[in-house]
């Protein structure tokens, strides 16, 4: 099931997540929660012109192409990639909407919450 909230989610150091968002967000992290797929995104969003042919992608991999496929597909499920047929090769890139709901749910950690500021004043 892809993640098609384009809203950004609330920071969990703020606020804590709604049922449905913390349903949808479990699933990208799910998602990224394996070291391929985690490896794959970065190198996919690293990748000059910010997307990779997956003939770039397996070669960095001690997978058969299958399996480089089936984490291709999840991270693609997830909404966290998109990707397009050319010729024999399929182009991967990332969704920054998606990918960036991630970040903006962990990025205030260092911070902390207003209440936190007060207490400690």
């Amino acid at each position: 099931m892809a993640v098609t909230s384009s809203a950004c989610c609330v920071p969990i150091a703020r606020e804590a997540l709604s049922e449905s968002d913390a349903a949808e967000l479990a699933t990208l992290l799910k998602a990224v929660a394996d070291p391929v797929r985690l490896r794959l995104l970065s190198m996919i969003g690293a990748h000059p012109g910010g997307e990779a042919c997956v003939c770039d992608l397996t070669g960095a991999f001690d997978l058969t192409g299958p399996t480089i496929s089936h984490h291709l597909k999840v991270l693609r499920t997830a909404g966290l990639i998109n990707g397009e047929r050319r010729g024999t090769w399929i182009y991967y890139w990332i969704v920054p909407e998606t990918v960036a709901r991630l970040g903006a749910l962990f990025s205030p950690l260092g911070e902390p919450a207003p209440e936190a500021q007060a207490v400690t004043a």
